[in-house]
């Protein structure tokens, strides 16, 4: 398959190596005029900001692009520039021009403003004036929509001048984001900003990114914080809209009293919806069926004719329940990799299911094709569970994306088949695949949705040059929680790795460690290692798929007092300097106080459940944790913790998320004989 190959581009009159990285530090700009430069501002030499221009009828977001973009040469500088909407007659003697606009090619004739591929973006530096633009496309009538939990306005189809905005902000500005919120931003202030002639191009190689992080795309809940710092990071607004989910879950409800042919037939000769109604399976080779799922499709695009990616993957409880019937069967091929089908009261041994759901897939895609010839559609496949293992000999057609939900990600290296086979099974799917997503469920192997410090930014930096190498165009993580203060290096390495998989990773995080830290960047990059190495070396020790509960072996209280002495040598060494390292630093040490707070918790359940619940004095200890947490809950900044996922009633810890953390949900007897029991490889 093609491998994308992501810049094209000329910096400063050379011209960019393909795969080059945009730099994580860019140099301060120059200080002496050199020949063709733009100056921004310069306010020893009394230059007043240059106006930025913003293109006629530009959209919402796009024109909340160059508001931002004023608002940090304000903040560096001191100095707010104006904005202008459309083309001014006569066209400034300098200007920030935001979008393209027809004037361009006349003030910059040696600069092509054409762009061929998706969410393209150019920086140009010619002529006195500067130019951020990039690839945008929209649809005026439907522009609004409903997202899960909010509404959505101003959707674009391509954001590349928003993007592009966002790039100029970081790399050439020189700002940062580290985390959300005030405190987590880092501006250089500077008294003349110019730059020299340039011209930077670039295509993200992943198209859809926003599902990295669901709960801050458009639409999953109410915009705050979290939401503004994954569009600044350029994961939240993209091109390509992935589901993570199922997509049959309502079809029993909905049809299966008139329509039983619509799903699969068990081993006993019924069509029952086994395990459940939301996980019913298919009868996959039914046309029936596809005609079913054309009519709903034709539904979507005539109340959204923006979509583009309408999703077909089987519903979950991926063992169970699917079809035996003949023409189902003859769609599985007999040199697949064998797997274990269950049914109710069957088992049996046979060949995955990859070759008869990508024949399925391809059966809809057609029809897709035939009915909208004159649209650019895609059907989207989970390969998942039964079909995490690349087909034999059916091939995804050219309008067919697969999803791999290979587990790989923040899973032990070299323990069994957690990582290898996976990663095995992704590069298989990479040769067959036109059209390649990653989607992996990142489960908690070292407490990660409890909130624990489960970071992995070198493993992080590995896994998207993987895929990326092996064409990946789209992500859906399933999920993480938003816990700053414990998980938000690991965020930040993973949104920079979404817009450029190959970004120096080692490098990055000396600047992150740099520029929020100051003079203690030495003592949070080792705590930070610390606590990285931690949970590498506690997968390795513990090869067990629910390593989680388990953390008080590894999290010792020598591991806590090493990590406190980092950040106690921090405070010495910022003595006299900025307020706002110190603040940083503190919002980090919040983090390690909750660290440990969720590792006594787990040490006195443990004793709980040995006891089988008749150690009054852990049971007290357990309670006595939660207590202290409610008053976190108070005394933290609510980015520190994602309070909300770990309280979901009155007394905390009833979800199954925390299960493990609260007397009132303990550990299930399946969870506990599976956490007793040798690892076996399986994801």
């Amino acid at each position: 398959m093609r491998r994308p190959t992501g810049i094209v581009g000329v910096v400063a009159g050379v011209v960019a190596a393909v795969g080059w990285a945009a730099p994580v530090a860019p140099a301060a700009p120059p200080q002496a005029a050199v020949a063709g430069e733009f100056v921004a501002v310069d306010a020893d030499a009394g230059v007043a900001p240059a106006p930025i221009i913003v293109f006629k009828d530009a959209p919402p977001r796009t024109r909340d692009a160059a508001v931002t973009l004023a608002e940090y040469i304000e903040k560096t500088c001191g100095a707010r520039p104006a904005i202008i909407d459309g083309e001014p007659d006569p066209a400034p003697a300098r200007g920030i021009w935001v979008g393209c606009q027809p004037v361009l090619k006349k003030l910059l004739p040696g600069v092509d403003f054409t762009f061929a591929h998706p969410e393209e973006i150019l920086i140009a530096v010619a002529g006195g004036h500067l130019v951020i633009a990039g690839r945008d496309r929209w649809d005026r009538q439907h522009m609004d929509g409903r997202g899960r939990l909010a509404p959505i306005t101003g959707r674009q189809q391509e954001y590349g001048t928003v993007n592009a905005v966002y790039t100029f902000l970081q790399d050439y500005l020189r700002v940062r984001w580290l985390w959300p919120g005030d405190t987590g931003e880092d501006v250089v202030a500077q008294r003349r900003i110019a730059f020299a002639p340039l011209e930077l191009r670039y295509h993200p190689q992943i198209r859809a990114r926003s599902g990295m992080f669901i709960r801050w795309s458009l639409g999953d809940s109410k915009e705050g914080p979290p939401q503004i710092w994954a569009r600044y990071q350029r994961v939240q607004l993209d091109s390509l809209e992935l589901a993570g989910g199922h997509a049959f879950s309502h079809w029993w409800d909905k049809y299966h009293e008139q329509h039983p042919d619509y799903f699969a037939l068990q081993p006993d000769g019924t069509r029952s919806g086994w395990p459940e109604p939301k996980d019913a399976k298919l009868c996959d080779s039914n046309p029936a069926v596809w005609r079913q799922w054309l009519a709903e499709v034709e539904e979507k695009l005539k109340a959204d004719p923006t979509q583009r990616v309408l999703n077909a993957s089987p519903n979950d409880s991926y063992e169970s329940g699917h079809c035996v019937c003949p023409r189902c069967r003859a769609w599985d091929n007999p040199n697949g990799e064998i797997v274990t089908y269950r049914w109710k009261g069957v088992t049996e041994d046979r060949p995955c299911l990859s070759d008869r759901q990508v024949t399925f897939a391809n059966t809809l895609a057609r029809m897709l094709k035939e009915r909208f010839p004159d649209k650019d559609l895609y059907v989207q496949l989970h390969a998942y569970g039964l079909s995490r293992p690349a087909p034999v000999a059916a091939e995804p057609d050219a309008n067919v994306i697969i999803s791999s939900v290979s587990n790989f990600h923040l899973r032990a290296d070299g323990v069994g088949d957690d990582r290898t086979k996976a990663m095995q099974q992704f590069a298989a799917w990479g040769e067959k695949a036109p059209h390649l997503a990653w989607r992996p469920n990142l489960g908690s192997p070292v407490g990660l949705s409890w909130g624990m410090p489960d970071v992995g930014m070198r493993q992080a930096g590995e896994d998207f040059r993987f895929v990326a190498d092996r064409g990946c165009m789209g992500l859906f993580f399933d999920m993480f929680w938003g816990h700053w203060a414990t998980q938000g290096p690991h965020y930040y390495v993973l949104a920079h790795l979404a817009w450029n998989p190959r970004t120096d990773v080692p490098a990055l995080m000396d600047d992150y460690y740099a520029r929020g830290f100051g003079p203690a960047a030495a003592e949070l990059k080792a705590y930070w290692s610390l606590l990285e190495k931690t949970r590498t070396d506690f997968l390795r020790e513990v090869p067990n798929r629910h390593r989680a509960f388990d953390i008080p072996r590894k999290y010792t209280a020598a591991l806590f007092a090493q990590a406190e002495a980092l950040l106690n040598q921090a405070d010495a060494k910022l003595a006299g300097a900025p307020d706002l390292y110190r603040r940083r630093v503190a919002f980090v040490r919040t983090g390690l106080e909750y660290t440990r707070m969720v590792v006594d918790t787990r040490a006195a359940m443990q004793k709980v459940e040995q006891s089988k619940g008749s150690d009054a004095e852990a049971s007290a200890r357990v309670k006595a944790c939660w207590d202290a947490a409610a008053r976190m809950r108070t005394t933290f900044s609510p980015l520190a913790i994602n309070w909300i996922a770990v309280f979901r009633g009155p007394g905390g810890g009833d979800n199954k998320r925390m299960m493990g953390l609260h007397p009132d949900n303990p550990l299930s007897g399946r969870t506990k004989r599976e956490a007793e029991r040798p690892y076996d490889g399986r994801n």
